[in-house]
């Protein structure tokens, strides 16, 4: 049994791609298959939506996967503001849509990336990009869980580039990570890097970075070999509203809301250039834009801060918390200062929250939540 993720209004082209994308996936005749419209029950969301200061002219019809999470749900709000069209896939749906304040439209439609025969289905409906967000992004639990690391994070892609490629679905745009500068030779020291930057694979020191790594190359291999175009976006540290467990801004500023002492791994010199949630979605919309095709950007914040200048900003925002360090964890970013020129000169993009008033927006953003909750 397979449930088709089509529109309640199907056009010609959507429902011939469907007959196409599930003759492919059961290898069965043509004889055996009808190419009369399929009509689901959609589920619909509202948004709230978030400014966007240069929107693109010609709306297009996107896929966001990973479109409930932290950074996906702001990127719809994004999306969704400059009016394209978009249809989200995940494995929940994004609670913070629904509410009386909300607005704008979108599609959601449970997906199991794992699965490359429901991947092709559900990609079938006529997109213009796909946006892959999916992934395991938590450094503890990809050191954790190797195994389910590697899956998500390259298998995963994999299967979106393959079902892209089969139903000629016009850019994958990957969200990546500038932890892969940790690959950047010993001589750059703490030096700026950008996309040209040449990463060395033999220095790799983290299950995350390896797979980030891999995903980036498979989508630049699937380029050369069948044509399928692709953006890489390598994404800095992202905070904000929503932002999900585990990440170190939102473990200190929960930590201080609850009155517990803000824990450092190490001394705190590691250093972030830390991207707000906001700027981080803008820079994605941007990259639907022609200029991005099959091209690598950063999107990294406005300047490197260290883990203990993000204690001290949240301790000061919250007055009485208390500072603790601990252990290093094992093959932790040190940083690089990542430059994003390349996105200002082709995207018209460029972070413009700084550290100390993302943080605070975020607080009061925390504190609100604790009252509702």
């Amino acid at each position: 049994h397979i449930c088709l993720p089509m529109s309640a209004v199907q056009t010609e082209d959507e429902a011939r791609r469907v007959v196409e994308a599930l003759r492919t996936t059961l290898q069965m005749p043509a004889s055996l298959l009808s190419s009369a419209p399929v009509t689901p029950s959609p589920v619909t969301f509202s948004t709230v939506a978030t400014p966007m200061e240069k929107p693109l002219k010609k709306p297009k019809k996107v896929a966001v996967i990973g479109g409930s999470g932290f950074i996906g749900s702001h990127l719809v709000d994004a999306l969704l503001t400059a009016n394209h069209r978009v249809t989200v896939f995940d494995l929940m749906a994004p609670p913070h849509f629904i509410g009386p304040m909300s607005r704008g439209e979108m599609r959601f439609i449970t997906l199991d990336i794992m699965n490359p025969s429901s991947v092709n289905v559900m990609l079938t409906g006529g997109f213009d990009a796909v946006y892959m967000l999916a992934a395991m992004a938590n450094v503890n639990d990809v050191y954790n869980n190797p195994v389910e690391a590697c899956d998500v994070n390259i298998r995963a892609v994999v299967n979106v580039l393959e079902a892209a490629r089969k139903n000629k679905i016009g850019r994958v745009i990957l969200s990546s990570t500038v932890w892969l500068y940790e690959m950047a030779s010993q001589g750059e020291g703490n030096a700026m890097v950008d996309e040209g930057t040449e990463l060395h694979p033999e220095r790799v020191n983290h299950i995350y970075t390896a797979t980030k790594l891999a995903a980036e190359q498979y989508c630049v291999a699937y380029q050369k070999l069948y044509g399928q175009n692709y953006t890489i976006l390598r994404y800095g540290i992202p905070f904000g509203p929503r932002g999900r467990l585990g990440t170190v801004i939102y473990n200190f500023v929960n930590n201080a809301l609850e009155g517990k002492p803000i824990v450092i791994q190490g001394d705190g010199s590691q250093a972030r250039n830390f991207v707000y949630i906001t700027d981080l979605a803008e820079g994605n919309v941007a990259a639907l834009r022609d200029e991005a095709v099959n091209q690598t950007y950063n999107l990294d914040g406005i300047r490197p801060v260290t883990i203990k200048e993000v204690a001290e900003i949240v301790q000061s925002l919250i007055p009485g918390t208390e500072i603790q360090y601990v252990d290093a964890r094992p093959g932790d970013f040190k940083g690089f200062s990542a430059s994003s020129e390349k996105a200002l000169h082709d995207l018209d993009w460029r972070a413009t929250t700084d550290i100390h008033e993302g943080i605070r927006r975020y607080i009061e953003w925390a504190k609100n939540e604790a009252i509702l909750q």
